[in-house]
């Protein structure tokens, strides 16, 4: 089956400030990250999508952004980029960035020329209404992060301005011809540069109804769906021009996976969106179940191609959300199997938890310390880290960190690495189809298959032991998710909190070893 090279792929998400600290600052860089690829290649991910580095005042850490094509001095050069850029690609690594078009900062030039006010030629640029005067804003929209009217009240004009998050990020209008010309021309500036694609920042929001009409929610979510969709064919346009299957992938934060289909349009928007309902599903097979069974009802009649992710660096994460580090282990292994492209976030092939971050350590205006903390490279006191890191380091650092982990062999770390490398060697986990499979309750199983090619996954979401019926055995384990397993023919037991992959044996030899 030929797919293309997003479909078959595993990304891996670095959040810059948190991963790798070279000039001794005590926040990540780029000459960081250049510095532990050789760490992704041995796990064997295809690609990293790295969180903003752009120029910015840091408000929001970065996704406010004053200049769109350059790096941000916090972060290192042009010059690191471009060498992070072709290190990667030596190595095989595919580099997705991180685009903001919603918003921009409010020190970005074009905002400060719209400030000088309604003469400005950039006025226009960003959204500025009149309202009923001072604290009668022009709607009932809510801001992100802070609550409140998502408008500010500039007294020198007697206007508001718009801004779906902080203060500092107003958002850019995208009815004016001249800010899609320039926003196209900062994707221009990355493409060809050579990276090999885009996370799109809240991309379901650049289109907004030009009444601004009262809505139901905090933000403007869906008042001017009919008009993104318009400007997401403009963009996939633009990034389909350049060769090497450039992609996107898109953030439309929008819990309903039949809505969030929409943006993929009819294979002319985004190539990717994100599926964020995992990121809320208690750990229940029931659960999951009804999520993939509704994920590929909404996705397949498109010929859309999902994704699936447990782990963000706006979300508390995954191993902190279920508890145990047993669940974290499964759902590793339910991750990398199901139908779709995974995103990985870094630490959590490490089985990072989120760090307590209280009083004047905190950071981030929207409470999400805890799972940006730093990664653990070494077991020493410093943890790889020329000085203190920015935030706190996650629970027991040592025991997780990256030394520590490549010396354990029962590890989360090396779950993950051999995942990985089954998911290389079988195109049934990478392209198959998935069908789900009948099996006791609290299980979740269902078959990866091509014609020449069939895997069986079983995930166990009870605390205890049970025994499931697969038909088609006799079976072999190719990974569990639990380090004690007996390598060889399975039994039909599966312990609590346990995630199997099963071949079908071919005479007495496992399928394809």
């Amino acid at each position: 089956m030929s797919a293309a090279w997003w479909q078959e792929a595993v990304v891996y998400q670095i959040y810059p400030r948190s991963f790798s600290d070279a000039d001794g600052d005590g926040v990540g860089d780029l000459e960081g990250i250049r510095a532990h690829l050789d760490h992704l290649v041995w796990l064997g991910v295809d690609a990293i999508w790295i969180s903003p580095f752009f120029t910015s005042p840091m408000a929001d850490y970065g996704y406010d952004v004053a200049d769109y094509c350059d790096v941000d001095p916090l972060f290192g050069s042009l010059a690191d980029f471009d060498r992070l850029l072709e290190e990667a690609h030596r190595l095989g690594l595919r580099v997705l960035i991180d685009w903001v078009p919603n918003h921009s900062s409010d020190q970005h030039p074009w905002f400060l020329d719209s400030l000088s006010g309604p003469d400005s030629p950039r006025r226009d640029w960003y959204y500025w209404r009149d309202g009923s005067g001072p604290g009668r804003p022009p709607n009932n929209w809510r801001a992100a992060f802070i609550g409140g009217p998502a408008w500010t009240w500039d007294p020198r004009w007697r206007q508001w301005y718009l801004h779906s998050f902080l203060p500092q990020q107003p958002d850019l209008n995208w009815a004016n011809p001249e800010v899609v010309a320039a926003m196209h021309d900062t994707l221009r500036f990355w493409l060809d540069r050579g990276v090999d694609g885009f996370r799109i920042d809240v991309v379901h929001l650049i289109g907004k109804d030009p009444a601004l009409p009262d809505g139901p929610g905090r933000q403007p979510a869906l008042t001017g769906a009919w008009t993104t969709h318009g400007l997401l064919r403009d963009l996939r346009r633009l990034i389909d021009s350049y060769p090497g299957e450039r992609t996107s992938v898109g953030e439309v934060y929008i819990l309903d996976t039949e809505t969030v289909a929409t943006y993929y349009g009819h294979n002319d928007e985004l190539h990717l969106a994100f599926n964020f309902p995992p990121l809320h599903a208690p750990w229940e097979a029931e659960a999951w179940r009804a999520g993939i069974t509704e994920t590929l009802a909404a996705l397949e009649p498109r010929q859309a191609w999902p994704t699936w992710v447990l782990s963000n660096h706006d979300t508390p994460r995954h191993r902190t959300r279920y508890g145990r580090e047993a669940r974290a282990r499964a759902a590793a292994v339910l991750l990398l199997t199901l139908r779709g492209t995974p995103f990985l976030y870094a630490g959590e092939e490490l089985g990072l938890a989120d760090a307590v971050v209280e009083g004047e350590a905190v950071r981030d205006p929207g409470g999400r310390d805890g799972c940006r903390a730093p990664l653990p490279w070494t077991s020493d006191p410093g943890h790889g880290w020329p000085v203190a890191p920015w935030l706190p380091w996650p629970p027991d650092p040592v025991g997780h960190s990256v030394a520590a982990q490549r010396d354990d062999p029962d590890g989360i770390l090396h779950l993950y690495r051999s995942l990985l490398a089954l998911r290389r060697s079988r195109p049934a986990l990478r392209v198959g189809d998935l069908t789900l499979l009948d099996c006791p309750e609290g299980v979740l199983g269902y078959r990866r298959s091509l014609p020449q090619d069939e895997l069986i996954v079983l995930v166990n979401f009870g605390p205890g032991p049970v025994r499931v019926d697969v038909p088609g055995g006799p079976f072999w384990v190719a990974v569990s998710s639990r380090p004690d397993r007996d390598p060889g023919g399975w039994d039909g037991g599966l312990d609590g909190d346990e995630a199997v992959i099963l071949g079908r044996r071919l005479g007495s030899q496992p399928h394809d070893q």
